[in-house]
């Protein structure tokens, strides 16, 4: 006697749905323990450890969130009906056994709230019902908020609630420093920079909605960010957080002032407190790590010293190396890790791609001890080894790269990875295993 188990894939239309079998289980077998073996490859902290939930979904699978029954449900790039992909260990073994597939709406950002799953594409954020003992949601998708500009680069839509009803939509600009020339060796920066009038920023809109526009009901929560993809609301600070992506190639386009190692470590990746109207000096600014202050882009007069008008933009709370690419940020809620872990900050890097001719780096999970809603100690190395080799050229070299962070309801981590789709857990244990 056999156990089928059913896998769901919505192929037909943007939501229709066909079912097949996943795999076969014997009959009346207790679940497995979960194996840890090599830690799904990943080097950790002291008495922590990983299993690997399913070794593969989808190349670009992006940010993940897990119900409180336990299923997982993962925002991919897609747009060929996988836009949204769920996933259910229904023996409890640790590993994924049914899986099913829905929306040819592909994207970046994934949460729920209230009842409802919400998801986002590059122009809105919309949410599926969630139906009681069912993998799939209610496969309706209603429009929470739409109206965003079209743009190539730092299109997606990231979003993280506060405790109020509000919703924080992260909207990227689509330029390295909003020069005259895109990407052009020697090119002025454009003064006013357009792009900070509907982008550059992370702007509120009520969480429950429904049929918002960017324009009409959205509120300018804080400017001069160049590309949020990790923002996470601080329930104990009462408060909103994310990490920018810095700009890039300073030596490339002005070599009379920075050389190739300093193009690689410059400029720092930002960690910031947001308060409403707040400003962090993008495209004028970028902020320097090794002199821990903001410094004036070339773009706008700047020569690697000057300040200028940088004085007056709100500095980071923390900075981490140039280029490391934050792409997901978590405040830990949950009991089973140390009491150190609590209220503090999970980040997943998804590591450099313009560092040359230096090693790429990045392609971690780093974590930030909070005390009182700010950072308590130095960042620190809780999760590396994705890349499976030393030396990374080049991005298409590392093995996985850590994308996604989610808390499950018993407090596991999981981590989403973009290269194959996997996906591990991690828990904690103070005994040997």
């Amino acid at each position: 006697m056999y156990k089928i188990v059913i896998n769901c894939l919505l192929t037909a239309g943007i939501f229709a749905v066909a079912c097949q079998p996943a795999s076969q289980e014997t009959a009346g077998s207790e679940p497995e323990a979960p194996v840890f073996v090599d830690n799904g490859e990943l080097e950790l902290s002291d008495g922590f450890r990983a299993t690997v939930v399913v070794d593969s979904t989808y190349k670009n699978a992006r940010h993940l969130v897990v119900h409180d029954n336990g299923d997982i449900y993962v925002k991919t790039r897609s747009e060929k009906g996988n836009g949204v992909l769920a996933l259910r260990d229904s023996n409890g073994d640790g590993r994924v056994d049914q899986r099913a597939e829905f929306s040819s709406i592909g994207g970046t950002g994934m949460d729920i709230y209230q009842g409802y799953l919400y998801a986002s594409s590059k122009t809105e954020v919309f949410r599926y019902k969630l139906k009681e003992g069912s993998l799939l949601p209610d496969t309706t998708a209603e429009v929470i908020v739409t109206g965003f500009l079209e743009q190539g680069p730092h299109s997606d839509k990231p979003f993280t609630f506060d405790d109020a009803g509000n919703i924080y939509v992260n909207v990227g600009a689509p330029s390295n420093a909003c020069m005259e020339q895109s990407r052009t060796a020697g090119s002025k920066g454009q003064d006013p920079c357009p792009q900070l009038d509907r982008q550059a920023g992370i702007w509120q809109f009520k969480a429950d909605q429904l049929g918002q526009t960017q324009e009409a009901d959205g509120h300018r929560y804080c400017t001069g960010t160049r590309n949020c993809v990790a923002l996470d609301w601080n329930h104990q600070a009462n408060s909103l957080f994310a990490l920018q992506h810095g700009r890039d190639q300073l030596s490339m386009f002005w070599p009379d002032y920075y050389d190739d190692q300093q193009s690689a470590e410059l400029p720092a990746e930002e960690f910031l407190q947001i308060n409403d109207g707040d400003d962090f000096g993008w495209p004028f600014c970028y902020y320097d790590g090794f002199k821990n202050q903001k410094v004036l882009a070339p773009e706008y007069g700047g020569n690697g010293e000057e300040i200028g008008l940088c004085e007056n933009k709100k500095d980071p709370i923390m900075a981490f190396p140039g280029h490391y690419a934050p792409n997901d940020l978590i405040f830990y809620q949950g009991d089973l890790f140390p009491e150190r872990y609590k209220n503090g900050a999970f980040i997943t890097f998804h590591g450099s791609w313009n560092r040359a001719p230096e090693p790429q780096k990045g392609y971690l999970v780093a974590f930030v001890p909070f005390a009182n809603g700010m950072p308590s100690g130095d960042w620190e190395i809780f999760a590396e080894g994705f890349t499976g080799v030393e030396t990374v050229a080049g991005p298409a070299d590392a093995k996985h790269r850590p994308m996604g962070l989610a808390e499950g309801p018993d407090g596991s981590l999981y981590i989403t990875d973009s290269v194959k789709g996997k996906i591990w857990r991690i828990t904690y244990s103070n005994t040997s295993i």
